[in-house]
């Protein structure tokens, strides 16, 4: 399988990527550190993030504030602190998910419902992995495509930073078969063809474009449509699938749910509902692992404001 065109790292050897490259490097050396160190170093880095990211932390907090209006102020603040924990725990098992090797991976997670995985595969249809971006979804995926023994074919978005763009596809291509831009439909297709997995979250806003708008803790919200359209062009079966971190160095669980019977169903609107529903479900087992720090609600209903301004 086709790989994507890697650009050699001596480009990438000039002043414009020394903090980079030293922010790399320092996530490299956390993979041969004990967990324990691992996890203090995660949290501090959390903390640090909140402090200075303050663009990000007024979104997250918008975020909780809408999804969560039943909390108290004081409950709100506690869950905007531990997401930032969880966000800074997202970089550090992200590196292990990019350069540990197998057996330090070993019994760190529980996985439940892989039977429909591997029913899945039998049927020869290929799999839409239904997921969202909660900050253990790097590391999630890792875990899953060895539990499972699967040809894991993930997407990506281009970045802005050329390095980090490197790196981000050398990770990911280290451990799943392919990598696919995320508006490449037709890639998709071919991956699902051929029975592949496909990791999948339709949770971030991409603006009007093929998107609906349904609740989403009960706030319309642009959804997009194209999980139905991979599904009905396709045939895959579709499988929802959430990783948690566990409390207390326990490791991770793996959760797949049986394929979702009837889908598509009659509507965009009625299918994009479901999804978020499923996700929302998920959210509330870890909501501090949710990626709030992503403009969920950027694009509003015609007439009404930004939420972020």
């Amino acid at each position: 399988m086709p790989k994507v065109k890697s650009t050699p790292l001596y480009h990438f050897f000039n002043p414009r990527f020394l903090g980079l490259w030293f922010a790399l490097g320092g996530l490299w050396l956390t993979i041969h550190l004990p967990a324990s160190i691992q996890l203090r170093i995660g949290l501090n880095l959390g903390h640090i993030l909140k402090k200075f990211s303050r663009r990000r932390r007024k979104i997250a907090l918008i975020n909780i504030q809408k999804c969560f209006p039943e909390l108290s102020q004081k409950e709100q603040d506690e869950l905007l602190n531990k997401h930032f924990e969880a966000l800074g725990m997202y970089f550090v098992e992200t590196a292990l998910c990019w350069w540990a090797p197998a057996k330090k991976l070993e019994g760190c997670y529980t996985i439940k419902g892989l039977e429909h995985l591997e029913k899945a595969f039998n049927d020869g249809k290929g799999v839409i992995l239904l997921s969202a971006h909660f900050t253990s979804f790097e590391i999630g995926c890792r875990l899953l495509s060895a539990a499972s023994k699967s040809t894991f074919h993930g997407l990506y978005r281009q970045h802005k930073n050329p390095l980090l763009e490197e790196m981000i596809l050398r990770g990911r291509e280290a451990h799943f078969e392919k990598i696919i831009p995320r508006e490449d439909i037709r890639g998709m297709l071919r991956s699902l063809k051929k029975n592949n997995v496909i990791w999948y979250a339709p949770d971030q806003d991409y603006g009007r474009h093929h998107s609906v708008f349904v609740p989403f803790f009960g706030i319309p919200a642009a959804t997009i449509t194209a999980t139905s359209r991979l599904a009905k062009m396709s045939g895959a079966a579709v499988i929802p699938f959430f990783p948690h971190r566990l409390p207390d160095q326990q490791g991770y669980s793996l959760e797949l749910l049986p394929p979702l019977e009837n889908f598509p169903g009659d509507s965009d609107e009625q299918d994009a509902t479901r999804i978020n529903q499923l996700i929302e479900t998920a959210i509330n087992k870890t909501p501090e692992q949710y990626l709030w720090v992503h403009r969920r609600f950027k694009t509003r209903p015609e007439g009404e404001a930004s939420f972020y301004k």
